[in-house]
């Protein structure tokens, strides 16, 4: 698998945001046109797009699905998509609109069984599990409460559950644009086979860079890309260069 490069599109009341440390009312962005940021990110060459449902993930409801709609019907892009998504009819329902990947967050961890279902009834290639962690723990009901458990040892579970790749989301980095702690990425990297995607605080070329060196096979940058410290295109001819 080639490294990919996800600029990410979440979505707060119908609006394109970017949350620091995933705080409601911490907006450092808030756009009103998500389809446009999207198309912006793939006019500067993404062929990956990682879209979150913020309504979905704190309240439970996909409030944002018509916007989501519109961005997959809109762009041919590889699209992976988290948030609220509670039920394996939800699953279903998303994956119908033509995403590539669904990102299983709460509900995977309150029924890791729920991944072996879905693995098997859509393929473990669409059923990503998110770990979000805060001081070390895994975190729950968009990353509200935390479950006293870490990211090497529910990585390894959902392995073995049938998932077909993790992402990673290091919480006390996320949205301060000061750089990555490559640390517990590199740590789940190691603890697993299957890929892992990694997100929180991606600022710079480096950061992107580093995490590739340690492995990840992904990496998803959101603040940084919206204020303009990291360019989406720069990135991208970056690991072109590093490929070739």
């Amino acid at each position: 698998m080639t490294f990919a490069f996800f600029p990410a599109v979440d979505l707060r009341g119908g609006k394109c945001v970017q949350l620091v440390g995933g705080v409601p009312g911490t907006e450092v962005v808030a756009l009103d046109d998500p389809l446009a940021q999207a198309e912006r990110w793939a006019s500067e060459g993404a062929d990956h797009l990682h879209v979150i449902d913020l309504d979905g993930a704190i309240l439970g409801k996909r409030v944002n699905a018509p916007i989501l709609g519109r961005i997959v019907k809109r762009l041919e892009l590889y699209i992976q998509v988290g948030g609220g998504i509670r039920t394996e009819e939800d699953v279903g329902t998303i994956l119908d609109l033509g995403v590539d990947r669904v990102i299983m967050g709460t509900a995977a961890l309150k029924d890791p069984d729920m991944v072996s279902r879905l693995a098997d009834r859509h393929g473990s290639d669409k059923i990503m599990v998110a770990l979000d962690v805060k001081k070390g723990d895994v975190t729950t009901q968009g990353w509200q409460k935390t479950l006293g458990r870490k990211a090497v040892e529910l990585g390894r579970l959902f392995e073995e559950k049938g998932a077909g790749s993790i992402l990673f989301t290091n919480i006390d980095v996320e949205g301060q644009q000061k750089g990555i702690d490559i640390q517990p990425t590199r740590a789940l990297v190691q603890a697993v086979k299957i890929p892992v995607v990694a997100a929180g605080g991606v600022t710079s070329i480096e950061d992107v860079l580093e995490l590739r060196d340690a492995g990840a096979e992904g990496a998803v940058a959101g603040t940084a890309i919206y204020t303009g410290k990291l360019s989406v295109r720069r990135t991208l001819e970056a690991l072109r260069r590093q490929r070739t």
